[in-house]
């Protein structure tokens, strides 16, 4: 082949439906996840985890165990590899003690990793692991998460724990209207549909892990630290990953299986449970959110105070930034947001789809819309009347901030036009109708990644990039930006991911893994086409160019760089029993340049379903008595179901990003934003009753009053 180029029109496959390119692959069953790839020689371990809610372990009882049939090996703190945990991950941040497994003989928590058993096949594994006999010295606990704990203190994470503006109390004092209120929001679980898994095998000094991640560096990075090796000696691969949404970074089973394998010098595969994933696989904080609004009688906002406390564990500090949201999306003249935490005996909580905005949001809007009934205004335009012209917190300018345009075209397709204002108005035989609004903000950033692109002799493209397709549809955008970058039809992009070999590249998280991935694909394929001459022969092992985009990433601006959205939603609450059902649901997004029109709305809806169940459905309880959680698998733990997701619709306004190279901003979590708040508005409106706690139950329902 002579040319990169195909005579004609030029190819156009940004912005078309394009169906997912590993499809076929999917439905037929031949995508291959890291708990089913075969290996030779493959050993099975199995995690033993605390039944003691904390304290230490006395006794290790291995003779029994290592004598029933298969068993290999019993690790835990008396024999284990050490590790080197003191040290600042991919993220900034450092690593969850917790994947440092069997360091000492501490129990901080319930379902702490105390050993594993590593057998011949997983039945014998598991069958010696619930056998295996630990004993505790057991030490008072405290797993109650209440607003009132002296201990609670702010903490930064990824963004400043505190941020102030204007006097708040005089703003206040100063305000017609003022809404001062709390609001709640549970444990929840993350859970996608294909658990926790890794295979470790060491081969020629070199160490390889099959893995189900959400980035293929990130793994490297910390499994080098954690054991001290040469991050070039470490191998990290991922064909396909069967959801993430936070959750699958550097977790125990990885570390364990690591471990064992070096121990005996072959493969070792270590699954989580359903179960074990409630303990180890990181969950999202449960928050207690007070919010204080003061307003002139138009609603125009003079004060702003969102206080936000979450939970984390002894071991690790991590902040769920609920009070965040508030610092992007209105303005006051007095503005107030703090992130607190209160160490407990519980897990480590982690990153949670839209981590921050989705329970901050919930608060933020409710509170907004409270404020907006007590003004007598309608809730869009009271939102649209606090709209900043710049940063509220950092006075940065925006990189685009289409939210007007959401909430305009949402109303007119929603009709709210026609929507009468007063509560409990609207009835349907024992149902009583409502709806709800509430906007949406999330993160657009973007980081440093690598790729490369080979020009085969046979016309085709080769693109190689350490990105993880958690099943968002990552190998068909990169496919549709590779095929108009190169100007050739999608046909002629192979696009190879999930591998460490092909350089850093970002994590599938924060929304920014498109974005990232892309911008270094474009690099590529710019430096490719200019090494390219009409008429020049492709050699057989093709024409190679890398690209890394760290110097082009940190020339970007600072500017306040979000994609927005607004949520509309219509409830039917029965005065008999409580139920909330949703009856159809609405987003309009404004979040940059819509790569693949398929598979973004399916982003976005899943996003919105998730808030659904968020409203509805989700809350993870912990019994104080033995630290753990109750109901432990999806029968107890409830999520939204078929039944359950009414129509539900997702569209987007025209809203490209001039400094992308493509225009992207960020899709993956703006969904959920605003879904619940939503859904609790529009129970308010059916029923004249608000619920300032989630998940809105039937009982909470009944109790509230107000149905007749």
């Amino acid at each position: 082949m002579t040319s990169t180029t195909v005579k004609g029109a030029p190819v156009r496959a940004i912005g078309t439906e394009h169906v997912r390119v590993e499809g076929r692959e999917k439905v037929t069953g031949t995508a291959r996840y890291a708990g089913e790839i075969p290996f030779a020689d493959l050993a099975h371990g199995w995690l033993v985890l605390s039944s003691a809610a904390r304290g230490r372990i006395k006794v290790i009882d291995t003779e029994p165990v290592l004598a029933m049939p298969g068993v290999l090996a019993v690790l835990h703190h008396g024999n284990a590899l050490p590790l080197h945990a003191d040290f600042v991950g991919l993220l900034g941040t450092r690593p969850d003690p917790t994947c440092a497994v069997f360091q000492n003989d501490e129990v901080p928590h319930a379902g702490w990793p105390v050993a594993l058993v590593v057998a011949e096949t997983p039945e014998q594994a598991r069958e010696a692991a619930e056998a295996l006999l630990v004993h505790y010295e057991q030490q008072p606990h405290d797993v109650e998460f209440t607003g009132a704990d002296p201990n609670a203190y702010p903490v930064d994470g990824h963004m400043p724990a505190v941020t102030d503006k204007g006097d708040l109390e005089r703003e206040l004092a100063a305000s017609a209207v003022v809404i001062d209120a709390e609001y709640t929001t549970p444990e929840e679980h993350h859970h996608p549909m294909e658990p926790h898994a890794a295979t470790a095998r060491w081969d020629d000094g070199r160490l390889e892990l099959t893995d189900s991640n959400q980035g293929a560096t990130w793994v490297v990075a910390e499994l080098a630290n954690l054991f001290s090796l040469d991050p070039e000696s470490v191998r990290v691969r991922s064909e396909h990953v069967g959801g993430g949404f936070g959750s699958k970074g550097v977790r125990a089973h990885q570390v364990a299986a690591v471990m064992a394998a070096t121990v005996l010098q072959r493969p070792v595969r270590v699954v989580l449970t359903r179960r074990q994933m409630f303990t180890l696989a990181g969950h999202r904080s449960p928050t207690i959110q007070r919010i204080r609004l003061g307003a002139d009688p138009d609603g125009r906002l003079r004060a702003l105070d969102h206080r936000a406390l979450s939970r984390t564990s002894t071991v690790y500090e991590f902040v769920e930034p609920s009070a965040g949201v508030a610092r992007v999306m209105y303005d006051a003249d007095a503005h107030h947001t703090e992130n607190q935490v209160v160490r407990l005996d519980v897990p480590s909580p982690t990153w949670m789809r839209a981590p921050g905005e989705a329970p901050g949001s919930f608060a933020l809007e409710s509170a907004l819309d409270e404020l907006a009934e007590k003004c007598g205004v309608d809730p869009i335009a009271l939102r649209l009347r606090n709209e900043p012209d710049k940063g509220p917190v950092s006075g940065l300018p925006f990189a685009g901030r289409n939210l007007h345009a959401c909430f305009e075209e949402g109303a007119r397709r929603f009709g709210w036009a026609q929507r009468d204002p007063r509560p409990g108005m609207r009835r349907d035989g024992r149902w009583l109708l409502g709806t709800g609004t509430a906007g949406a903000s999330f993160g657009a950033g973007a980081a440093p990644s690598t790729a490369t692109i080979t020009a085969q002799a046979d016309g085709d493209f080769t693109v190689s990039i350490a990105a993880a397709d958690i099943g968002t549809g990552a190998r068909t955008a990169l496919t549709l930006v590779a095929a108009d970058a190169l100007d050739v039809p999608t046909a002629r992009i192979r696009v190879r991911l999930g591998d460490s070999a092909y350089g850093p590249a970002m994590i599938a998280g924060g929304s920014m893994g498109t974005r990232s991935w892309s911008w270094a694909v474009m690099a590529a394929a710019r430096d490719l086409r200019e090494r390219m001459v009409p008429g020049m022969e492709i050699p057989p092992q093709g024409i190679t160019v890398r690209s890394d985009t760290t110097e082009a990433v940190a020339a970007l601006a600072r500017k306040e760089r979000h994609s927005f959205g607004a949520q509309f939603a219509e409830v039917a609450v029965d005065t008999n029993t409580g139920e909330v059902r949703v009856r159809r649901m609405l987003g309009i997004f404004a979040a940059g340049r819509i790569v693949n029109p398929l598979t973004a709305k399916g982003q976005f809806t899943g996003g919105m379903i998730w808030g659904i169940s968020m409203a509805l459905h989700e809350e993870a309880r912990r019994d104080t008595f033995y630290g753990g959680p109750l109901g432990a698998d999806l029968a107890g733990y409830h999520v939204a179901t078929h039944a359950d997701i009414p129509h539900i619709d997702a569209d987007w306004v025209d809203d490209p990003d001039p400094e992308d190279p493509v225009g992207i901003k960020g899709i993956g979590e703006i969904g959920i934003v605003g879904a619940a708040a939503a859904v609790a508005n529009a129970v308010w409106h059916a029923t004249g009753v608000r619920h300032r706690s989630l998940p809105i139950r039937p009982d909470r329902v009944l109790t509230a009053g107000r149905l007749a």
